[in-house]
């Protein structure tokens, strides 16, 4: 067995480190891992992480091309749009909600959203869903959508590196967004306009089927983390798995469901390489980042 070790001022992360330390140093190996066996790496988080600081580490593993693939909610398109053009402010946990929505802010955990954000996204979206009916024939796949959309973000954004390096982005539940209602409210001129989430399949289980390997960095849970390790059903599971949460397995949330209760699905392979790290990822993730590159 190891010994403890203890941490000095000059340390890096570590296996000899205990509790989450250690699941946190064994996350970092096991990405490294995947990306010296040339894995297919797919990348899941949820909204609320791209309202946050996170979304510049999401910008550079896109622009770097470690990620393979994105797997995100409605909401990320959101944020990530939105911070092109606007800010978004730090707050706190416990202000008084009933004044913030007096004066047209929304707060996300401590992080403070003007509803002019909104304003800008409703003007942006219509010049894009034009675009998107134009040639698409009316109805777009979400993964048309963000493409089309990273196309006029700049460089700040993760969805503009995706469209420059043709990462594709999936989000199977983005109507469940802000997009979703401007999308309601462009049907309203273009009736036949639609977003079709069943286009997305077939090009998911193409990368799944035709890859050697694969391997799921997922942040959060929630539609993002299910949809990454599902399809993977497809050709026995992922060969390595890296979770970060703060949610509780003990409800049967998918959320809160462990690495190990995938390999029960299939979804992880029996013999694959993964570990859970409970732990907040805006914590979490910079650290893994950090160690990994």
């Amino acid at each position: 067995m190891e010994n403890v070790k203890d941490l000095t001022f000059d340390s890096n992360l570590s296996y000899n480190t205990g509790f989450q330390a250690t699941q946190l140093a064994k996350a970092v190996e096991i990405i490294k891992r995947m990306k010296k066996e040339k894995a297919t790496v797919f990348l899941s988080f949820t909204s609320n992480m791209v309202a946050s600081g996170l979304r510049g580490l999401f910008v550079e593993l896109c622009k770097r091309k470690f990620v393979d693939v994105v797997i995100t909610a409605g909401g990320s398109i959101d944020h990530d749009l939105i911070r092109t053009y606007k800010n978004y402010h730090i707050g706190d946990f416990s202000m008084d909600d009933k004044a913030l929505h007096k004066k047209g802010i929304n707060r996300i955990g401590n992080i403070l959203v003007p509803n002019d954000c909104y304003v800008e996204l409703e003007k942006r979206m219509k010049l894009i869903f034009e675009t998107c009916y134009s040639k698409y024939n009316k109805v777009v796949a979400p993964s048309e959508l963000t493409y089309e959309i990273g196309k006029t973000l700049d460089e700040k954004s993760f969805l503009y590196w995706c469209s420059k390096n043709e990462i594709p982005v999936y989000s199977p539940g983005i109507t469940d967004s802000a997009i979703g209602l401007q999308t309601y409210f462009f049907k309203q001129k273009k009736k036949d306009f639609g977003i079709d989430v069943t286009k997305d399949m077939n090009k998911l289980a193409q990368i799944v089927l035709t890859a050697d390997k694969t391997g799921g960095i997922i942040l959060g849970g929630g539609i993002s983390k299910h949809h990454a390790i599902a399809v993977n059903i497809l050709r026995g599971g992922l060969d390595y798995a890296v979770y970060v949460t703060t949610s509780s397995p003990w409800d049967g949330s998918l959320s809160g469901a462990r690495t190990q209760e995938a390999v029960s699905w299939g979804k992880i392979k029996e013999e694959a390489n993964y570990i859970t790290v409970d732990c907040d990822a805006t914590i979490a993730f910079p650290l893994i980042v950090k160690g990994v590159l």
